[in-house]
């Protein structure tokens, strides 16, 4: 990003000459109070806004001269996880993360074995049946994160990843998250976890009325922004709902004291996931060596429930089609779309 500057209405300016290198393969926490310009930043990475002024460059296209036709091809690129998890409600833990291999067009022989591996990593294996309002908030947000990185995305975006989430769940999500770029994916973290930040020592870009007030590599929060915490004058961003496990519709959750995080991830609260073996021999072999027997079983019923939605669906001729409708219905819940502004919003 180079001098970027984002206005709404009202000449009220969200960005006010923002300059970011990222390179590829850092972890880079994004912090600052609500009205900071964290989530337009982020917004503007993916192309769902588009700047005012400035010149914004990911993975070698220039966001503000992309047409509207590579939108779909550039976001093949990035995982994207939300605070609020943006699952598909009426579908399996199971169906939700094919989705994002169905986008991608890929074969039906891979993504049988993609999938149940995928679900084994983040610890969900055996819940590939249930549906999202079945499982606590941080089973969710796994979910969501294995629909992002499925793909092995060159850069995962996560806008308050752990906003709704418990200790634990919360410190087992940033463990996933930074396993993922240990092979090799930029990470980019939107988050107000003030105890996250400060235990993981990673670069730390804070944002303030829309300028970026300090860059820091190994960073955290400032001596003066801890006290305000402790006094209880931090801002949390109005944009976001309260924490509130057990009560958006959503398992709840089992509580938890909060960790002494000075030494990194609290003992007690890693989180045996494997990653960096199961994540290294996917991006090397492109897919699961073996299944597990279990996962065998999860084939078999992919196999009678895909035959069933194709039997049952009105007017579902082809996968084609199928594919069409729901990617349609779910770039909507997305990102919000609006013909009208002509892409800027997309």
């Amino acid at each position: 990003m180079r001098d970027v500057h984002k206005s709404y209405a009202k000449n009220t300016d969200a960005l006010n000459g923002v300059t970011i290198d990222i390179k590829d393969g850092e972890f880079v926490f994004i912090v600052g109070d609500s009205g900071s310009g964290k989530s337009t930043l982020i917004k503007l990475l993916l192309h769902e806004l588009t700047p005012t002024t400035g010149d914004i460059n990911v993975l070698g296209y220039d966001m503000v001269t992309l047409p509207h036709r590579k939108i779909a091809k550039f976001r093949r690129n990035l995982g994207i996880v939300f605070q609020d998890f943006r699952l598909l409600k009426d579908r399996t833990v199971y169906d939700n993360v094919v989705f994002a291999e169905r986008i991608i067009q890929t074969p039906t022989k891979s993504i049988k074995k993609d999938v149940p591996r995928m679900l084994d990593i983040v610890g969900l294996g055996d819940k590939y049946k249930s549906r999202p309002q079945e499982l606590s908030g941080g089973e969710q947000q796994r979910v969501a994160l294995a629909r992002a990185i499925i793909n092995h995305p060159f850069i995962l975006l996560a806008d308050e990843p752990t906003g709704n989430l418990d200790p634990r769940n919360s410190w087992e999500i940033m463990q996933l998250l930074e396993c993922v770029n240990k092979e090799g994916t930029t990470v980019v973290v939107v988050t107000h976890n003030r105890e996250i930040v400060n235990a993981m020592h990673k670069r730390v870009i804070t944002m303030k009325q829309g300028v970026i007030i300090s860059d820091e590599e190994h960073g955290g929060y400032t001596e003066e922004e801890n006290e305000d915490y402790e006094e209880g004058d931090y801002s949390e961003d109005s944009d976001y709902p309260e924490e509130s496990a057990g009560t958006d519709g959503y398992a709840e959750e089992e509580s938890y004291d909060e960790p002494d995080n000075k030494d990194g991830y609290p003992e007690e609260y890693k989180y045996d996931f494997s990653l960096e073996d199961d994540i290294g021999s996917g991006v090397e072999a492109g897919q699961a060596q073996g299944m597990e027997s279990d996962a065998e079983v999860r084939v078999d019923y992919i196999d009678d429930v895909d035959a069933e939605k194709t039997d049952e669906t009105p007017g579902a001729t082809s996968e084609k089609a199928r594919l069409q409708d729901t990617l349609s219905e779910t770039e909507e819940m997305f990102f919000d779309l609006d013909d009208e502004h002509d892409g800027d919003n997309r």
